[in-house]
């Protein structure tokens, strides 16, 4: 793992390389690094490394309310390249608190940032915890409000690994959808099948909805709300130095 002093001229260097080659070399430089896989285009992610390592470390959230068509294809990623994926679950505690005092439903009314706190940040900072690195599906095309400045790779502004500091790499920084799904076709990889019925961006079920074909992927996401607020809080807006 690079000094964080040189975070910079690391960010120049790796932003020159391919996707391939900069999980080739997030692979090379960190002792401990996963890849965080959704359920949705972060299959290429999955293949990418997959092509590298003999045993990638990969892991996934389960909220508690994926679709059923996520839960399936997640098994069909793990026969497919013959892998485990680690699963972090919700603190149960926790989650029953939220659901006791306001019900499976509260995201509409009072948003969606204490449902996701509970349903997906906490159980990735476990997942980050023992890692020096890890690696997101993030794109800046995703969205133009939040995510058009990320970087290949930053400083986790947000979680810590096991020193304290945390590499994140966003290998597909520069695609755009259009590569990742010319990337998928190419090598046919699997493919989760809500994105044959018009989902674009996959998360929790009630929070997703297909989106049009004008529309904006992430239209589709936390739909009831601007969309200047649809992140659940897993990722920086910015890198850091």
């Amino acid at each position: 793992m690079p000094p964080m002093t040189d975070i910079l001229n690391y960010q120049l260097e790796l932003s020159a390389l391919s996707p391939r080659d900069i999980i080739k070399r997030a692979v090379a430089d960190n002792a401990d690094i996963a890849v965080s896989f959704s359920g949705a285009e972060d299959v290429v992610l999955v293949d990418m490394i997959s092509k590298l390592s003999s045993k990638p470390r990969v892991f996934t959230l389960d909220t508690g309310r994926l679709h059923p068509e996520t839960y399936r294809y997640l098994e069909t990623v793990r026969n497919h390249y013959q892998i485990d994926i680690e699963v972090f679950t919700p603190d149960h505690i926790a989650l029953q608190g939220l659901v006791k005092e306001k019900g499976l439903f509260s995201f509409f009314t009072d948003g969606h940032q204490e449902c996701c706190g509970i349903r997906k940040i906490e159980p990735l900072t476990r997942a980050l915890l023992p890692l020096d690195a890890w690696i997101s599906g993030q794109r800046r095309d995703q969205s133009p409000d939040t995510r058009s400045s990320v970087p290949v790779v930053q400083q986790d502004a947000l979680f810590k690994g096991k020193n304290e500091t945390l590499i994140k790499y966003n290998p597909l920084a520069n695609w755009s959808s259009a590569e990742v799904w010319n990337y998928i076709k190419m090598f046919e990889l699997p493919v989760n099948p809500l994105h044959l019925q018009g989902f674009k961006s996959i998360g929790c079920e009630p929070c997703t909805a297909p989106t049009l074909p004008n529309q904006h992927e992430r239209e589709g996401r936390w739909w009831w709300e601007e969309a200047t607020q649809k992140e659940c809080g897993l990722h920086a807006e910015k890198a850091t130095g």
